[in-house]
């Protein structure tokens, strides 16, 4: 794959709509009342508009799950320690995580990537290295990472997913696993949506009442501290590694003609900010559920998307984009698998 530059990767060409009206056609030609099928309908055209083909086809998902460490959880931000990260990503790559679960249920390859743990994880079989540092700065003093970093996050990223890609996969889901990457999603929800950041801090991984009050004081500060607005310069004050390279991976899918999953709260910070960064990215998303986490309706409704899933989930780890799949799989079936109702109509005499 030819190495990308940052303009290359924000270059997402708009949505071609042409195959639309045909799309359509062959919708309304099944064995079923137009419409009848509902969001599933919008679903199958959809595919059938990101990947260009009349009978759209996801047999090879793959799941990206990017891990990275916080500097904002020295502050207090996190009912966890961050070496929970590192223990988390030992169980995603034993395969015993919810994840791990939900995507041998669904068929999907499950691939983790370690886009800057604060701890040495280049002994671990199976782990994509791609990692930045050892984790970001803490944002509530100084900014997360510099822009050489969030440009080479950026990149990782997309690399990651081209990989995929190369190797076959036809649809893109993306997870993240990082204690403290709720908070950093809030400060990029605040900066991006916009909202109020109030509205923006949830329980994260959960936390008491004085957590809660913790963490909101310690985002309002580094909100404090700087007043960026522009997207990359958002990423590079308050963002993650992990979130970093999501959006990167996801802008790679998007230019390929590749479907994206996208997951919750954090993973949906995430394609806003890539959305941000490439706005025509967005027609290219799907947007798996809406999560229980304090924001994340907002922030859907911030790029007017609507999720297929609402289940009260706020895991992370890519598993609300793992239950999704079932749903793209059969939007699939219906066009290449359900009869003409000419077909029956004729059947009938």
């Amino acid at each position: 794959m030819v190495a990308l530059t940052l303009t290359d990767l924000f270059a997402v060409p708009a949505l071609d709509r042409s195959l639309a009206p045909a799309l359509q056609q062959a919708l309304d030609g099944k064995a079923k009342p137009p419409g009848a099928l509902g969001r599933i309908e919008d679903l199958a055209l959809t595919l059938g508009l990101i990947q260009q083909r009349m009978l759209p086809v996801v047999e090879r998902p793959v799941l990206l799950v990017f891990a990275g460490d916080h500097g904002l959880t020295r502050s207090g931000v996190a009912a966890f320690p961050s070496g929970v990260t590192v223990a988390m990503v030992d169980t995603l790559l034993a395969g015993r995580a919810s994840a791990n679960a939900f995507a041998r249920v669904v068929g999907a390859e499950v691939r983790v990537i370690d886009a800057g743990v604060a701890a040495d994880l280049s002994d671990r079989a199976g782990l994509v290295q791609a990692r930045i540092a050892s984790g970001t700065a803490d944002a509530s003093v100084e900014p997360a990472m510099t822009s050489a970093q969030a440009q080479a996050a950026l990149l990782a990223g997309a690399r990651v997913a081209g990989d995929a890609i190369a190797s076959g996969a036809d649809l893109i889901a993306l997870g993240e696993m990082g204690i403290g990457n709720s908070a950093s999603a809030a400060l990029l929800m605040h900066r991006l949506a916009p909202a109020p950041l109030d509205d923006c801090v949830g329980q994260g991984a959960g936390h008491s009442p004085e957590g809660m009050a913790r963490k909101r004081a310690v985002l309002a500060q580094a909100a404090a501290r700087s007043d960026a607005t522009a997207p990359f310069e958002v990423l590079t004050q308050f963002g993650g590694y992990e979130i970093a390279m999501i959006s990167g991976a996801l802008l790679a899918a998007t230019r390929a003609g590749v479907p994206v999953l996208v997951d919750g709260f954090i993973g949906t910070a995430a394609a806003l900010l890539a959305v941000r960064l490439a706005p025509a990215a967005r027609d290219y998303c799907l947007f798996a559920h809406a999560s229980a986490e304090a924001g994340h309706r907002l922030m859907l409704d911030a790029m007017t998307v609507r999720p297929l899933l609402q289940l009260d989930m706020r895991l992370g780890e890519g598993t609300g984009a793992l239950l999704a799949m079932p749903l793209v799989k059969a939007a699939c079936a219906l066009l290449s698998e359900v009869a003409e109702l000419s077909d029956v109509l004729e059947a009938a005499g």
